[in-house]
């Protein structure tokens, strides 16, 4: 065995680049182990022509090795000279088998079956060498690919990217960049933002969007491989698309076998969790230190300035600061108690349960993107029916909720540890209620990107939100003066499942024994009548279903289905029925809820040899609603066209309400029987047009209408994220003369909006053009008697009605 050396470094990407050259700059006796026959090569994986991006730009770089944004090709060359011109000992085509030993005395055997020894190492290998593969039929086939070297090899493809970060995205662009290669480039993203990805990349993306280059699918995921074929799970229901070549990019996960044979643990047993890490990089095998994209944080800068204080610590500068420790130690000022950043960190991620999980490294990204707040005792935090989409974690004290409007006394406490504000976060409505200080009391408000990104890379996280989710739900629906621990059972045993456009989760007849609540989407229940399905009534999201099989062990009476792609959770019915035991005045609720239905029920069936054709069409109809958008709804505007007369009486009024611009269009949008759903907003509970919104323009008001502030930048990103078309993209006309003068000297183009000639003249008056912004129907929010459309029907046609309103099976009754 050769001389040992002071350190081993284990992979030549930028974290390990980094710490070779700092070891070479120090004398350090050191290696750099490499295992195929080039430096950095998951740099060198990128695309051909990539830029590399050098984020994020407020953190300085601490490394010998320059680094700046630029073409991949630019980067290496420059990493090449450099390590070369260091004299850092590189050993190419190196890949380690295993290490052995403890601090002082590691045995690194090659796979070649050279050994070498060294008194320290530091992993710097990453994780793009495990990537995640494809989990659904055909994922074994050909045309699948992990990896794009040169998107200039393909022509006339059909190719669809999976993948919700960077590297999917950047992929995509590639392939679309070039007009005269002819491909037709998808992207799939399961979720409806980017929260993964650079704020620049996911800009270029949308401007790819806009202009026609790539087709985003947002709420899709692949269901199928075939040959020539992708079939998706869409939020409407399947659909199978040409597709000649796939490129997955869904991320990689930690060598965790590879890594754990060291005697190194891991955070959590989940597959996706990171090496537990001290501020010095020391995993729990003394001597083995973590940097980069293993230890949790894959950004290029971070990585280098790692792989340059990994070395200085070995050489024992035990008073190196990381290079963000100015920027958190500014943010921490405000704080009380005078606390160090280390301090601070260790606060934040032991007593906030949805942060236990994540490394120091993992914490102090998340910190720079996240804000902190002191609050004295009963100082207000936020204010009922506030905008926000911001999520707030408790350090330190307690917060009370004002559950009242009218009596601020009235309180629930929110303890420490745990979370608030996660409603606006996902749905974008307004703060709910107003929040207080209970106490002095320490918070971390994590901003809607922040937090979303959060929850995608970090699945403890996620589960911890959800389970908080999912026990707030369970109290708020069943009341009963339940407490947490009344239903620490049911939570435990609570199971997430995601359901597709019209898959059946219960069926009539069945005999299983669980309840249901609806967490994101909706639901419709039909039954069978005459060997015909017949819709019966619709479920929103917080609805819950499923009880009556429970709590009398009967079988299901009717199908419950959903209407989009949703998201329910599923509790046993044994952990419900034992929760009713214990709960009498629970048990009395369940059991006035199951009354209703069984009502609805009997109704049906004593009714149903005596429904027929108009039963039918009511059943078409609401088939018709759900396939037209009803089915996400919060308020969706209908027009019986037995009764609508063609006047337009409710686009003039809806223009005259809006600066001269209509925000429906009448004779747009579908028709069954001689019910009509025009082109206006529905104001969905899941608002797809807040997705990628820059500004933060799109909010929710206090009665639920989505509406769109002042400070839209006119990009467009919500128009093409609206998936029934109600937005539109235009400039705020020249003003109108009045209506007076209309009437006596005929000035001006009447009521309603201006046609387009004659504000094409008076806009040519203007010195500058009006820029455009985007437009939506925002249920006349502040303007008195209710959305001016409705009111301005003179025959009663147009109607905004709630889908659990106007879906119910008591409308039977109305028909029959």
């Amino acid at each position: 065995m050769a001389d040992t050396y002071r350190v081993a470094i284990v992979g030549s990407g930028p974290a390990g680049l980094s710490a070779a050259a700092r070891a070479a700059q120090l004398n350090m006796s050191h290696v750099l182990l490499e295992k195929t026959d080039h430096l950095s090569d998951t740099i060198f994986k990128y695309q051909k022509g990539k830029h590399v991006m050098a984020t994020p730009s407020n953190l300085v770089l601490r490394s010998d090795l320059d680094f700046d944004a630029g073409k991949r090709e630019a980067i290496l060359g420059t990493w090449d000279d450099q390590i070369a011109a260091q004299k850092v000992n590189v050993k190419l085509n190196a890949e380690v088998a295993e290490i052995t030993g403890s601090a002082g005395n590691f045995a690194i055997k090659l796979k070649s079956g050279e050994t070498l020894s060294a008194e320290a190492v530091v992993l710097a290998i990453g994780t793009q060498g495990n990537p995640n593969v494809l989990r659904v039929d055909g994922a074994d086939l050909p045309h699948i690919q992990y990896q794009l070297d040169d998107p200039g090899e393909y022509f006339d493809e059909h190719i669809t990217v999976i993948g919700s970060g960077d590297a999917g995205i950047e992929n995509a662009l590639g392939l679309a960049a070039d007009p005269a290669q002819r491909n037709t480039v998808s992207i799939l993203n399961r979720r409806d933002s980017f929260a993964r990805a650079k704020a620049a990349n996911v800009t270029l993306l949308e401007e790819a969007e806009a202009d026609g280059r790539i087709s985003v699918r947002r709420e899709t995921s692949p269901a199928e491989v075939r040959e020539k074929e992708l079939v998706l799970d869409t939020r409407d229901g399947q659909e199978t698309i040409r597709c000649d070549r796939i490129i997955a990019r869904t991320g990689s996960q930690p060598p965790r076998g590879f890594v754990e044979a060291m005697g190194i643990a891991f955070t959590s047993e989940d597959r996706a969790a990171f090496p537990q890490l001290t501020p010095s990089f020391e995993t729990t095998q003394a001597g083995i230190h973590v940097i980069g994209a293993l230890a949790g944080y894959p950004l290029i800068k971070h990585c280098m300035n790692q792989g340059y204080d990994v070395i200085e610590f070995l050489n024992g500068n035990s008073d190196l600061k990381p290079a963000d420790e100015p920027i958190l130690a500014e943010k921490f000022a405000s704080l009380p108690g005078n606390r160090s950043v280390d301090e601070w960190l260790e606060t934040f991620r032991s007593q906030i349960v949805i942060l236990q999980e994540l490394s120091p490294l993992q914490m102090r990204e998340l910190m720079l993107e996240s804000d902190v707040h002191a609050f004295q005792l009963d100082e207000t935090i936020f204010t009922r029916n506030d905008p926000g989409s911001s999520m707030f974690a408790i350090a330190e004290g307690s917060v009370l909720v004002e559950v009242d409007p009218d009596d601020p006394s009235v309180t629930v406490p929110i303890e420490q540890g745990t979370i608030f504000g996660e409603v606006g976060l996902i749905s974008g409505r307004r703060r709910g209620a107003t929040i207080r200080a209970a106490e002095p009391t320490v918070c971390m408000e994590l901003s809607r990107t922040a937090a979303l990104k959060l929850l995608a890379t970090a699945p403890s996280a996620a589960r911890a939100v959800n389970r908080i989710t999912i026990e707030r739900q369970l109290l708020q629906i069943f009341g009963s003066g339940l407490t947490k621990e009344d239903v620490a059972e049911l939570v435990e045993a609570a199971e997430m499942v995601e359901v597709r456009a019209g898959e059946k989760v219960i069926e009539e007849h069945a005999e299983d024994k669980d309840i249901y609540i609806i967490q994101r989407g909706s639901m419709i229940v039909e039954k069978q009548i005459g060997g015909n399905p017949v819709f019966m009534s619709y479920l929103p999201a917080g609805a819950y279903f499923g009880e009556m099989a429970v709590i009398d062990g009967s079988r299901r009476t009717a199908t419950v289905k959903a209407a989009i792609k949703s998201e329910v959770v599923r509790f046993p019915g044994e952990a419900f029925n034992a929760l009713l035991e214990r709960n009498p005045a629970l048990t009395e609720r369940a059991k006035a809820d199951m009354a209703t239905r069984r009502e609805i029920n009997d109704f049906v069936e004593s009714r149903k040899d005596t429904f027929g054709s108009a039963v039918d069409m009511y059943s078409e109809t609401a088939r018709f609603l759900i396939d037209n958008g009803i089915g996400e709804a919060t308020d969706v505007l209908l027009i019986d066209e037995k009764l609508c007369v063609g006047c337009d009486n409710c686009e003039k009024a809806c223009a005259d309400s809006h600066e001269g611009l209509s925000r429906l269009d009448r004779e747009a949008g579908r028709t069954y029987a001689h019910l009509h759903v025009p082109t206006s907003c529905r104001h969905c509970e899941h608002p797809h047009c807040m997705a990628d919104c820059p500004p933060d323009a799109i909010k929710r008001g206090a009665d639920g209408e989505v509406f769109i502030d002042e400070t839209c930048i006119g990009c467009g990103n919500c128009q093409r994220n609206c998936p029934y078309g109600v937005i539109r993209m235009d400039a705020k006309p020249p003003e109108k003369p009045s209506l007076i003068s209309w009437l006596l000297f005929g000035r001006g183009p009447g009521p309603g909006e201006a046609p387009y000639f004659w504000r094409k003249k008076e806009a040519e008056k203007q010195a500058e053009p009006a820029p455009k912004t985007a437009i939506k129907c925002d249920m006349c929010s502040g303007i008195d008697g209710g959305p001016a459309c409705v009111r301005a029907c003179p025959t009663g046609a147009a109607i905004r009605v709630s889908p659990e309103k106007f879906l119910t099976v008591t409308r039977l009754e109305e028909i029959d």
